[in-house]
C-alpha cells in the first residue's frame, strides 16, 4: 500500500483514478480547488481533500507532504478556454506544475506522473504520433502543456533522486466526464444532446479524426506509469490507437441511444487541429499498455454510467 497524491482528483480523470488508487489499497489524498472538479465526483470514497490552488507553493507543499507519489492531474483544460484567457491557463498549468515539482523534489517523493496531452503535437505532419516526433502547439493550452512536461523531464535529469513520467492523453472520454461546462469535450456533449433529442454542434465538416480513448485505459496507464522500470524522464502516449472521425463518434452514440442524430455544422475553432492519433509501441514497451476497451464498448459503458 501506498500513500499517493492525486492533484485535480475531483475531476474527471481524477476522481475515475483515485477510485482505482482505493481499490487496490493505496492511501489517497486530492488536492482540488473545484473550480472545474466537482465534489460529487468524490462521494462515497474515503479520501483525505486538500482544498487550494496549484498557484500556490505553500499549499501544494502541504497536499505532497508525507506521499509516495504524485499523480498530477490538476490543470485548467481545454483548447478554447486557453484561447480565450491564456495567462490564467498558463499560470495554471505552467506555474501550478513548477509548484508540484518543487513540493515533490522537497519532499522526496518516489515519481511524479504528470498528466499531458495530445495537443502538444498540433498539426504535426507525421501520423501516427510518436513521442520523438517534432511538436508543433497551435493553442495556448498545448503551448502551457509542453512547457511543463519540459520542466518534468528537465527536474528528472538535473535532481539525481527525483524521479518523473509524462504522459500525453489522447481525447479521453467516460463516466463522470462533466457534460455542463462550456468547455466540455466532444463525447459528453455529444451524449447529453443526443440523449435529449437535440442537435449536437460539429465544427467544421465532422470528418476530423482523434484517438478517443476510454478513461479506463487512461487509470490503467497512469498506475503503470507510477511502477515501471525504465520510465523515469520519459514521455509516453496514451490512447486507444484508432482514430476515429467525429461524425463516426455521433452516430455510433445515436445507435447506441437509439436515437437521431441532428448536426449544426459551425466554422472550424481556433486553436484546433485536423486529425490526432497515437503511436503506442513505447507505451507498450516502456509501461507494457495495451489499451483493452475499445470506443464502442467504452460508449456503451459510459452511457450505462449515465443511466444509473
Amino acid at each position: 500500500m501506498s500513500k499517493v497524491l492525486v492533484t485535480g482528483g475531483a475531476g474527471f480523470i481524477g476522481s475515475n483514478l483515485v477510485r482505482a488508487l482505493l481499490e487496490r489499497g493505496d492511501e489517497v489524498r486530492v488536492l482540488d480547488n473545484f473550480s472545474t472538479g466537482l465534489r460529487g465526483n468524490l462521494e462515497g470514497v474515503d479520501v483525505e481533500i486538500v482544498e487550494g490552488e496549484l498557484r500556490s507553493y505553500e499549499r501544494v507543499h502541504n497536499a505532497v507532504r508525507g506521499t509516495e507519489v504524485v499523480y498530477h492531474l490538476g490543470a485548467l483544460g481545454s483548447v478554447p478556454r486557453s484561447v480565450q484567457d491564456p495567462l490564467t491557463s498558463s499560470a495554471v498549468n505552467v506555474e501550478g506544475t513548477l509548484n508540484v515539482l518543487l513540493a515533490a523534489r522537497d519532499e522526496r517523493v518516489r515519481r511524479v506522473v504528470f498528466a499531458s496531452s495530445s495537443s502538444v503535437y498540433g498539426g504535426a505532419a507525421q501520423l501516427p504520433a510518436q513521442e520523438a516526433a517534432p511538436v508543433d502547439p497551435m493553442s495556448p493550452y498545448g503551448v502551457a502543456k509542453l512547457a511543463a512536461e519540459r520542466y518534468c523531464v528537465s527536474f528528472s535529469r538535473v535532481y539525481q533522486t527525483f524521479e518523473s513520467v509524462v504522459l500525453r492523453y489522447f481525447n479521453v472520454f467516460g463516466p463522470r466526464q462533466n457534460p455542463h461546462s462550456q468547455y466540455a469535450a466532444a463525447i459528453a456533449l455529444f451524449l447529453s444532446a443526443i440523449a435529449d433529442d437535440r442537435p449536437i454542434d460539429v465544427y467544421g465538416d465532422g470528418e476530423q479524426s482523434r484517438d478517443f480513448t476510454y478513461v479506463g485505459n487512461v487509470v490503467d496507464a497512469t498506475i503503470r506509469a507510477a511502477e515501471a522500470d525504465g520510465a523515469n524522464g520519459e514521455i509516453v502516449n496514451v490512447a486507444a490507437g484508432a482514430p476515429a472521425s467525429v461524425n463516426q463518434v455521433a452516430e455510433t452514440i445515436g445507435a447506441i441511444l437509439g436515437k437521431p442524430v441532428r448536426k449544426r455544422h459551425l466554422p472550424p475553432r481556433a486553436g484546433d487541429i485536423r486529425d490526432s492519433w497515437a503511436d503506442l509501441g513505447k507505451a507498450e514497451r516502456l509501461l507494457g499498455y495495451r489499451p483493452q476497451i475499445g470506443l464502442e464498448e467504452g460508449l456503451r459503458r459510459t452511457v450505462e454510467f449515465l443511466r444509473g
